[in-house]
């Protein structure tokens, strides 16, 4: 089949101008109407670590045993809050389990959780230790789906923190429009996408010399060498810029590759991922490379997170322990063939087929992540499952959507959320280049960047909104502010051809079928 061709949405100013008007509205009848957004919360200055009465941040995360509620603060009590929560109609206070308790000054924090059951409602802190607590008006969100539904509108942020290496480029990290925009994008997904669900590609951590940054006022405790990956930094490049959005909506992690282990398997950014992020909690500062994928589970809607932050380390094409992928990848499927009737996404921060760039002839591609996808092919069923609807990943920094029109899943890269952007391709350039293992021609690329023809990519992030009429996926890409930029397109509902259909007016090559026309989208 000819590919469809999904030129970049920012050819011109002007056509910059049309696409941004005005958002994408939900529709009547698909239960993607937004939901009033929670308290907005400013960006601004917190008291230091191991001030007088401590600082408490608390959210709510999918993992593999269910809905946990969060908590972690730098007071010196070392006491965990109660979470109360209504089930049924009955109210009560369930105390907090303590996870670990303060370890040095990288970790001067007491951490607890709790699960929530899934019918449970209206979650709200209880008996706090900490004299300051985000979110301040002590409620928790929780699942708005049940066991017989999904997540009606989805949030995808990837590669979020700002970038202040030992050596080279600093960001421009009190920069929340232009130098370093996490914090307007988590604010404008809280407020425009309103989610019920949030998901992170990976790529939390980046400040690894903290004395180079320039926005030391506003985080206390990460402003020196010494303070790298420590809990403030933690605070800095994650907690505090997400606030908003972490009151707004639960999130589902995945790690990236800087949230690496040091040489000494304890501590650094690897330890501060395993001790606050991770599924399963560790107390101890320990930090492995590979961990087993994690199933969750939201209603009929079920997430794969798969570690990839050690997946060719230097991106130079290594296929080293792709055997160890191999075995994770059979997970994910036997995963997702005990439900063979519900949708599948997996997120992994490393791409399994995302276009860096292409040339003018056929073969003179780059693409990401060799190892993966090799991976993927030598599984038992020599691909991923059939009911593995999309890919959800990062690392480059760039939003790009892939599609093949095959049983191989589209592949969905949001690494725009944050960090400095990267090159992108010519989308026209990418239709048609041979991509995976084995190789498949790419039939349709949109690929976010300042010009027509490829460039830096643009800040952003991905909508996903599930349409109960039309019964699939709707996907859009919003800008810093929240505006829409580029196609609204819908996730075909067929297992064998997976593939987005986009509006009328798409520029397609000779030969495109229904996937371009536009006569089904809706």
């Amino acid at each position: 089949m000819v590919a469809l061709v999904m030129v970049s949405a920012l050819a011109t100013t002007a056509s910059v101008t049309a696409a941004s008007s005005s958002p994408v509205p939900a529709r009547a009848g698909t239960g993607t109407e937004p939901r009033p957004p929670g308290p907005a919360r400013p960006y601004g200055s917190a008291p230091p670590p191991g001030a007088p009465g401590g600082e408490a941040w608390a959210w709510t995360q999918l993992t593999s045993r269910g809905t946990q509620v969060r908590y972690v603060s730098t007071d010196t009590s070392q006491q965990c809050p109660s979470l109360r929560y209504t089930l049924g109609t009955t109210s009560d206070a369930h105390p907090m389990h303590q996870v670990s308790t303060p370890m040095g000054s990288q970790f001067p924090t007491t951490v607890c959780e709790v699960g929530v059951p899934l019918t449970a409602s209206g979650a709200r802190l209880e008996q706090v230790p900490a004299a300051v607590l985000h979110p301040g008006d002590r409620r928790l969100p929780l699942p708005g789906w049940t066991s017989t539904s999904r997540p009606q509108r989805i949030a995808v942020v990837g590669d979020t923190g700002c970038s202040v290496p030992r050596t080279g480029t600093v960001q421009n990290c009190a920069d929340h429009q232009s130098g370093w925009p996490f914090p307007t994008i988590a604010n404008s997904a809280a407020t425009v996408t309103r989610p019920d669900l949030v998901v992170h590609v990976g790529d939390y951590l980046y400040r690894a010399d903290p004395d180079r940054e320039n926005d030391k006022q506003q985080n206390p405790g990460c402003t020196t060498t010494a303070d790298a990956a420590s809990w403030a930094c933690v605070v800095a490049d994650f907690f505090r810029p997400a606030q908003t959005l972490l009151a707004t909506a639960p999130v589902a992690l995945t790690r990236g590759n800087h949230e690496d282990c040091n040489p000494s398997f304890h501590g650094g950014a690897g330890g501060a991922w395993f001790r606050y992020l991770a599924d399963d909690l560790r107390a101890d500062g320990s930090c492995d490379r590979f961990t087993d994928p994690v199933a969750l589970r939201a209603g009929l809607l079920n997430l794969v997170s798969l570690d990839s932050s050690y997946a060719d380390p230097s991106d130079s094409g290594s296929t080293a322990n792709r055997a160890v992928f191999t075995r994770q990848f059979d997970q994910v499927n036997q995963y997702a063939q005990r439900r063979p009737g519900e949708d599948f996404f997996l997120f992994t921060h490393k791409p399994l087929w995302m276009v860096k760039a292409a040339g003018h002839t056929t073969g003179d591609v780059t693409w990401l992540t060799r190892v993966l996808s090799e991976a993927v092919a030598d599984t038992a069923l020599h691909r991923l499952a059939r009911n593995v609807r999309l890919v959800l990943s990062g690392h480059v920094h760039l939003y790009q959507m892939v599609d093949f029109g095959t049983v191989r899943p589209p592949q969905l890269t949001v690494g725009s959320s944050g960090g400095p952007p990267d090159n992108g391709p010519d989308d026209l350039s990418v239709v048609g280049q041979p991509v995976g293992t084995p190789p498949q021609p790419v039939r349709q690329s949109i690929t976010q960047t300042v010009g027509p023809m490829g460039g830096p990519g643009v800040f952003g992030y991905a909508d996903l909104g599930h349409g109960s009429a039309a019964n699939t996926w709707v996907l859009t890409f919003r800008n810093t502010g929240g505006r829409v930029l580029g196609p609204t397109c819908r996730l075909d509902t067929s297992l064998d051809d997976k593939s987005f259909l986009c509006p009328p007016g798409t520029p397609a090559g000779p030969g495109t079928g229904t996937p371009g026309d536009g006569s089904s989208y809706g």
